[in-house]
């Protein structure tokens, strides 16, 4: 009997994550470059059936210009959750009945270092 396993839910940030922060406000974001292994390491993800789900501190208003830019950028998701605020994100979920192990997990980068060497 095969165990069934279902795929993994990534939550990524976009600024200082995926894309480089500058630092200089929102709007300058647009105008910012790919880190690198960022299209790659989603990619992977991708191929592996892991739902993608991207976070931003952009304004609500920024959707269509992000959404472009992800694009022009090759960078592919499954959901966008804007206006995100700068403050600390915390992720709550609920272990599975009878197992005895934790289903949501938090990795911290230092700004700009990418996801390239991130293991999921």
């Amino acid at each position: 009997m095969t165990k069934n396993i279902k795929p993994k839910t990534i939550i990524c940030d976009i600024d200082g994550v995926l894309v480089r922060h500058n630092n200089k406000g929102l709007s300058e974001q647009l105008n910012t470059e790919l880190l690198k292994n960022s299209v790659k390491k989603i990619n992977e993800w991708d191929v592996k059936g892991y739902n993608i789900i991207l976070i931003t501190g952009r304004r609500e208003s920024m959707r269509q210009c992000t959404i472009a830019q992800l694009r022009s950028f090759g960078i592919y998701y499954d959901l966008l959750i804007m206006g995100v605020g700068g403050g600390d994100r915390v992720l709550i979920n609920d272990r599975k009945p009878k197992k005895n192990r934790d289903t949501a997990y938090s990795i911290n980068l230092d700004r700009n270092e990418g996801i390239g060497n991130v293991e999921v």
